[in-house]
């Protein structure tokens, strides 16, 4: 499944990329996507989704180390997260998980039996 084209994220760019570059982009932009929402992604991709890997994949080109921020004097490095790799915001997560019609926000998860329903009236103080 190609969510872009290596053309698309050239144009984006706006710089010349090598097709391995752009093909190792895709990769790990697809592996990140498919990460979070599993195979709920089609073909073609739903609205919202192409946008969103296309930033994603120039995000791995422009800041593949992820870094936050640098400075001159001293050498401070900071970095956006302790792990490594391509890493979607919780912006992105949300907006994929609304692309692919999952559900976004908190959820309510009910893990009691049926059975263990208590009988009888609550306590009542007199």
């Amino acid at each position: 499944m190609a969510l872009f084209s290596p053309d698309d994220l050239r144009l984006l760019l706006g710089r010349p990329l090598t097709d391995p570059q752009c093909i190792m982009a895709h990769d790990l932009t697809v592996d990140a996507l498919r990460g979070e929402v599993g195979d709920r992604i089609t073909d073609p991709p739903q609205p919202g989704v192409r946008s969103l890997a296309l930033a994603v994949a120039a995000r791995v080109l422009t800041n593949p180390a992820g870094i936050r921020s640098e400075q001159a004097g001293g050498m401070s490095i900071s970095y956006a997260d302790s792990q490594t790799g391509v890493m979607l915001s919780d912006d992105e997560r949300r907006r994929l998980r609304r692309a692919v019609g999952l559900a976004t926000g908190a959820g309510m998860l009910n893990i009691a039996p049926d059975v263990d329903v208590p009988v009888g009236t609550p306590w009542r103080s007199t």
